[in-house]
């Protein structure tokens, strides 16, 4: 099972990006998929959050700028981010409780990280 994500990049202040994280491998259900996010000298927090019964929960800094979701039939989530701030800028990871098919265990899952800048 791997995570991998997509869709970061340098954008001014006031702009938007769309990140997507997409699960492949050895899937028998995931529960919840996430995004976190950790910016040089920071610890890694939380940015938003989807289980499988589609519940959302966002950090506060964020609230009515991102919007997460996820598509099931593609293993699937997304983070749509705007109005972007320069304190935004961070390495954004995607994160997933995944339950395996081959031994039936769930398992945490971390994708690799796609940076995010927010400058002008």
């Amino acid at each position: 099972v791997q995570l991998q994500a997509s869709g970061g990049g340098l954008v001014q202040p006031g702009g938007s990006l769309r990140l997507s994280c997409a699960a492949s491998g050895s899937i028998l259900s995931i529960y919840s998929m996430a995004w976190y996010r950790q910016a040089p000298g920071k610890q890694r927090e939380l940015v938003a959050a989807i289980t499988s019964g589609a519940t959302t929960n966002y950090v506060e800094s964020v609230k009515g700028r991102f919007t997460i979701s996820r598509d099931n039939a593609k293993n699937t989530v997304y983070l749509q981010m705007n109005s972007l701030k320069p304190e935004d800028t961070a390495v954004y990871y995607c994160n997933s409780q995944i339950r395996r098919r081959t031994d039936y265990r769930f398992v945490d899952y971390w994708g690799q990280g796609t940076q995010v800048t927010v400058s002008s």
